[in-house]
């Protein structure tokens, strides 16, 4: 908006009509002074209700996600439960297209949400909407990790499952996911997020949804107690072989004031890790995220506190948890970082090859998983090809998906799963899903093992860096305010694509638009060069910024000293920055 804009007539109707049917007292006050403010001249509220006027709330594969308050471009109660009625539109719908409706089998929903602002009351609407119209709706009794919820809808053999939670976004926002399952889906996509053309037509049913205060509401849902984190607890630990040295591993855990403590604790407990140190400051769910600016344990300074008790406590291992608990970080001591040796942060991929390489052990000369396929690691076309040379070393198969668990779940024969963004299904069994409690299990059981034998993660590393060759990965974001802005951006790399990056030639560029390597169609870019270096660079599904994934591949040597590799990873880490220049200059022309 320009300065000195005056509220057209047309945006003040559009305020008032949403304000008649807004259920919500809070939105309408808020409104109500917004559009007054407005009215005289008070350009910020003029430039809110313009956003939140733009347009409605977009509907797709990751839900609804975005900025609580009120109007249809922001999540609040009228667009949830609009969004619920759509939803249960389309299972009606499908459910009877299929034959499987009837009175004594209503479409069956679990319902889940997060700690943060408005959550209960979103997942309260969407149960209330649910039964009106004659669904079966099951609410947990309490927040919840959001992997609770995506076994919730397998365990429970649910028609869908709905989650309510913003996952790391900022404090202000807040989400809506959407999972099928029981009569509506294949095996591969039970539990799992929603895809094509489902999110079409669901969006569809919403579009078509009376207003909020028409949609029918009523009582009468079930609740989900803690017997489901009980069976969710016991099958995550059951049949785990005693960890050596389990005892003799301390770990610092923070759930990031998300809800990932509820099960996280617990369940480490239970495999046998009693020197556990939670962060207390982190410990319990807080809205607000008052210690952090992002609570995202990958964004710099989130994890400061956990590494800061780590190093007073003596840890061997951190665990960060995102706020609803779908992903794992890990930080480990590694005498190779900065000034003499200090804490740092895994990378993504880095907790995915060590994640990968358990599990590929454990399925070396099997024939076939679970679902009768061979068994498969999988991973997206941004994460590091070191999976695909895992897989191949242990005579198993390998799967490129598109970006999003949505997609690597629904692999067949999937045996393990993960994407760079700290994101790992270790237990496809369990949950179809990224699941962040039972990654943090195998990850401290794959640290107690290696601190058993006078060894630690870093050392692992090395190891596979001897097999493979050393993979090393990094990140160049672009955070642009206008979501415009990333068609933009797209379309002018797409006109003139680089020549070189980082000084190496780039040898090939691969538009992910018309589809590649036999995967649909997506908004992306692929670089090679000519050193086998590779750059992705794609808009975020979440978020206005346009993401780029760097890797570099360097030869190691089977008997590489320690020495050895710390000089390679010097060599591959000033080649990364490289490029990542390279990549910021090619953002900012």
């Amino acid at each position: 908006m320009k300065p000195g804009e005056v509220l057209s007539q047309a945006l003040a109707e559009q305020v008032r009509e949403w304000i008649d049917h807004d259920p919500d007292p809070s939105t309408v006050q808020q409104l109500t002074d917004q559009l007054a403010a407005a009215k005289a001249g008070d350009q910020v509220a003029l430039r809110d209700l313009a956003e939140a006027f733009a347009g409605p709330l977009e509907f797709g594969t990751a839900g609804l996600r975005g900025r609580m308050g009120g109007g249809p471009g922001r999540m609040n109660r009228a667009v949830v439960i609009r969004a619920a009625a759509g939803l249960i539109t389309y299972l009606r719908r499908y459910l009877a297209m299929a034959g499987a409706l009837d009175e004594a089998s209503p479409p069956k929903v679990v319902i889940g949400y997060d700690g943060r602002h408005g959550s209960a009351e979103f997942a309260e609407d969407t149960a209330a909407v649910v039964v009106a119209a004659g669904g079966r709706a099951l609410l947990m009794e309490t927040h919840c990790p959001t992997p609770l919820l995506a076994y919730a809808v397998r365990y429970l053999t649910a028609d869908a499952g709905v989650m309510v939670t913003a996952s790391h976004n900022p404090a202000q926002d807040n989400g809506y996911k959407v999972y099928l399952g029981g009569r509506l889906v294949e095996p591969e996509g039970n539990g799992v997020q929603i895809v094509p053309p489902a999110d079409v037509d669901i969006a569809a049913a919403i579009a078509a949804a009376p207003p909020a205060d028409q949609v029918p509401r009523a009582r009468g849902w079930e609740i989900i107690g803690p017997d489901l984190a009980t069976e969710y607890l016991r099958e995550a630990v059951a049949g785990l072989p005693t960890v050596t040295g389990a005892k003799d591993l301390r770990i610092v855990h923070t759930a990031m004031h998300g809800v990932g403590a509820r099960l996280a604790l617990p369940a480490l407990e239970q495999a046998g890790f009693t020197d556990v140190h939670a962060v207390p400051e982190q410990r319990d769910p807080n809205p607000d995220f008052p210690t952090v600016a992002f609570p995202n344990p990958e964004e710099p300074g989130a994890i400061d506190l956990a590494i800061g008790l780590a190093g007073r406590v003596g840890a061997d291992l951190v665990l960060a948890h995102d706020p609803d608990a779908d992903r794992c970080a890990a930080a480990v001591y590694d005498p190779r970082a900065p000034r003499g040796g200090g804490w740092r942060m895994l990378t993504g991929d880095e907790v995915g090859s060590l994640l990968a390489e358990e599990a590929a052990k454990l399925w070396e000369g099997q024939a076939e998983a679970p679902d009768g396929v061979r068994p498969t690691l999988a991973s997206s076309i941004v994460s590091s090809r070191l999976l695909w040379r895992i897989a191949r070393a242990h005579l198993l198969a390998y799967a490129k998906t598109l970006t999003g668990f949505k997609w690597i779940a629904r692999t067949p024969g999937l045996v393990f799963g993960y994407e760079e963004a700290i994101g790992y299904c270790t237990r496809p069994d369990m949950v179809r899903d990224k699941d962040g409690i039972t990654a943090g299990l195998a990850l401290a059981r794959l640290a107690a093992r290696a601190k058993a034998k006078d060894q630690s993660l870093i050392d692992l590393l090395d190891d596979l860096a001897r097999q493979h060759g050393l993979h090393l990965t990094s990140q160049v974001a672009a955070r642009l305010g206008d979501p415009r802005a990333l068609t933009e951006v797209m379309a002018a790399l797409r006109r003139k694509p680089p020549t070189h990056l980082g000084g190496v030639a780039v040898t090939k560029v691969t538009d992910l638009e018309h589809g590649t390597d036999g995967l649909p169609p997506t908004d992306g870019l692929a670089f090679a060069l000519k050193d086998l270096s590779r750059v992705v660079i794609r808009p975020s599904g979440t978020e206005p910024k346009v993401k780029c994934y760097l890797e570099v591949i360097l030869p190691v040597g089977p008997t590489a000293s320690f020495e050895d590799i710390t000089a390679l990873r010097r060599q591959g880490a000033a080649h990364l920055e490289a490029i990542g220049t390279s990549v910021r200059q090619l953002l900012e022309r």
